[in-house]
């Protein structure tokens, strides 16, 4: 799901106001006393005759989360003269959401009564709640029967709309049909394999999620497999019905080759309320956590920003596996916890385990991320000389980076040149970033060159050099690249974020312009800049290289997809809960500055991880110590 926040294009018309925009005395109650008011005064100064109007007070008493009241909802319907589409719409559904089956009913009643009516035609919002009622009664006839209409309004194409007829087959217990469905959608339509708008392939997720369901249902774990492998692209849902449905029948091993599957893909995520759910599940099922399924859970947990729940599951593991304790090293390491990593690497030497090269590495990224140089330098030497590991070109990629990270540019050149392998393009581009973060422009353009050559199509060297020549005022530099770049269609990976709510993944891109929330996350966006001023924060334009003037600059840093993915977060969820986001690029320093101040001035904790690491963000501080 991408997200918005971006003025309209100059000389753009204004989309008309919502609805509810026309009517604040509404917007603003808190609860169905102070909606009685307000209604009341309506009815008094003939204001509710407007449909708009009375339309509005129905939506706020049938729909709003923990203030409705469907018999007081069901008058206010009973009392309009001719509803329109948009009520007829909102009754049904409140009607339809009802955990009461007499309620449920009524829904259809009132469909049937608006059918009948023949002065407003149902529309793609009419018939899921009709359908979710017909599945939630197990009316396989009255759902055929919509099945019709929907097919007569034409409608039998819209992704809603059908995938809640596949639901209600299904629930229905008539797979049959159900199948039939999915079979002219995704397969006769050549919708397996073929490029599709972002809105179609939701639709089709979703259609295989309820039919790989439907089977786990019937219990026909084989056919509900089968689909799954097939799968074009799979969603969390995808994965929550596999791993139940294998837990529920017995296949305790399927279920745990599951977990083992489904863990990285969190991990990439960052859905930490999920990857909790995953370990719930695997505990209550009684599926044994052992170094394999306890490792891959220790992943999981670090990387999705919990080290603390990362410690616990350890604690809990037996410790004569070197997995389980090459996870947590490398997990503490991530979190720039190099004292604690440190620790743990020492303990698991005194208990007997023999470091492997997977824990070398860990701890050698613990020295590189806290700039513990000669710590790094005992640790690789030991490596060598004392425990007779060969090193791979992951250890020289650590100790490349801890260099570069410490300005000993020259050293982690020397270093590079002497190893007994060609470097590949992650230890030059540690390299090439310590160049541009340490403005050595000379090595920086001899490290581009020979990173050009070994990934020429890769777009990382093009952008660095392209900043350190930014960053130097030297735009014809700045230029010839850009072209360089056009020419052979290379594209700069854009700023990406996510942040995780409710077990949901809302996705955020610098300057997108798709979420329904986009002038509410601006004006968070505009407090927030607002708030931190006041504290003395000034955007750091310097991060911004582009030859524009400081006010576009300026302009730019707000966007950044972290601080969005942040104002939403801000939004969305209650004062002082801790928000957790993910960042597919390295954070820059503005957007680190403002993190700690938002930090302290919301009470927030905010964890962010970077393509490198994670950044704990607690009362204006961080805890990578400004060093990244």
């Amino acid at each position: 799901m991408n997200s918005t926040v971006c003025a309209p294009a100059a000389g753009a018309a204004p989309p008309p106001p919502h609805p509810s925009a026309l009517f604040p005395q509404i917007t603003r109650c808190r609860s169905m006393a102070d909606l009685k008011q307000v209604h009341a005064h309506m009815i008094k100064t003939g204001d509710v005759r407007d449909p708009l109007a009375a339309a509005e007070i129905l939506r706020f008493c049938a729909l709003s989360a923990r203030r409705r009241d469907l018999r007081y909802a069901r008058a206010v319907f009973d009392q309009m003269r001719r509803p329109n589409c948009f009520s007829w719409n909102t009754i049904i559904r409140a009607l339809a959401e009802s955990d009461d089956d007499a309620t449920q009913l009524e829904a259809l009643a009132l469909f049937r009564e608006m059918v009948r009516g023949g002065d407003v035609e149902p529309n793609a919002f009419t018939f899921p709640p009709v359908l979710k009622a017909c599945a939630r009664l197990g009316r396989v006839k009255e759902g055929r029967q919509v099945h019709g209409m929907v097919a007569k309004c034409g409608l039998d194409g819209d992704e809603f709309v059908l995938s809640n007829l596949v639901r209600m087959y299904v629930l229905c217990g008539v797979m049959e049909d159900a199948y039939v469905l999915f079979d002219e959608r995704i397969v006769r339509s050549g919708g397996v394999g073929k490029k599709m708008n972002l809105r179609r392939q939701e639709g089709d997720v979703v259609l295989w999620n309820v039919m790989v369901d439907g089977y786990v249902r019937m219990g026909d774990l084989e056919a509900a497999r089968e689909l799954f492998d097939k799968m074009p692209q799979r969603s969390v849902v995808s994965w929550n019905v596999m791993i139940s449905g294998s837990a529920q029948h017995g296949l305790f091993m399927e279920a745990v080759e599951m977990f083992l599957s489904v863990l990285p893909a969190i991990s990439r995520l960052g859905a930490l309320e999920l990857g909790k759910w995953v370990h719930l599940y695997a505990e209550k099922d009684g599926i044994e956590i052992d170094d394999i399924l306890g490792s891959a859970l220790l992943d999981m947990y670090s990387k999705c920003g919990s080290i603390e729940k990362a410690l616990q599951v350890f604690e809990a593991l037996p410790k004569e596996s070197a997995k389980t304790w090459n996870a947590i090293i490398g997990g503490l390491a991530m979190h720039g916890r190099a004292k604690d990593a440190l620790d743990y690497f020492s303990t698991m030497e005194r208990s007997g385990v023999t470091p492997s090269d997977v824990a070398y590495i860990a701890v050698l990224t613990a020295c590189s991320h806290a700039g513990l140089v000669e710590e790094g330098r005992s640790f690789f030497n030991d490596m060598i000389n004392v425990v007779g590991l060969e090193p791979r070109i992951e250890h020289y990629g650590c100790m490349v980076d801890m260099f570069g990270r410490a300005a000993l540019l020259d050293e982690a050149e020397e270093l590079l040149q002497n190893m007994p392998m060609e470097p590949d393009d992650v230890i030059l581009k540690a390299l090439l970033g310590a160049c541009k973060m340490h403005g050595n422009i000379e090595m920086g353009e001899r490290i581009a060159q020979r990173l050009m050559k070994l990934s020429p199509n890769d777009s990382g060297s093009y952008v660095a050099l392209s900043n350190m020549f930014a960053s130097r005022g030297n735009w014809e530099g700045v230029s010839d690249i850009r072209l360089k770049m056009k020419e052979m269609d290379i594209r700069k990976d854009p700023g990406c974020s996510w942040i995780e709510l409710d077990g949901t993944i809302y996705e955020f891109q610098v300057e997108d312009e798709a979420h329904p929330r986009a002038k509410e996350i601006h004006s968070m966006l505009e407090e927030i800049t607002s708030k931190l001023r006041s504290l003395g924060y000034s955007p750091n334009t310097t991060q911004v290289l582009l030859n524009v003037d400081e006010k576009e600059k300026e302009s730019a840093l707000h966007y950044h997809s972290e601080k969005i993915a942040v104002a939403f977060g801000l939004i969305s969820t209650r004062p002082k809960t801790p928000l957790r986001i993910a960042k597919n690029l390295r954070i820059c320093e503005d957007c680190h500055a403002a993190m700690k101040l938002i930090s302290k001035v919301y009470e927030r904790p905010i964890t962010v991880r970077d393509r490198k690491r994670f950044h704990h963000f607690q009362d204006g501080f961080c805890t990578c110590g400004d060093f990244w």
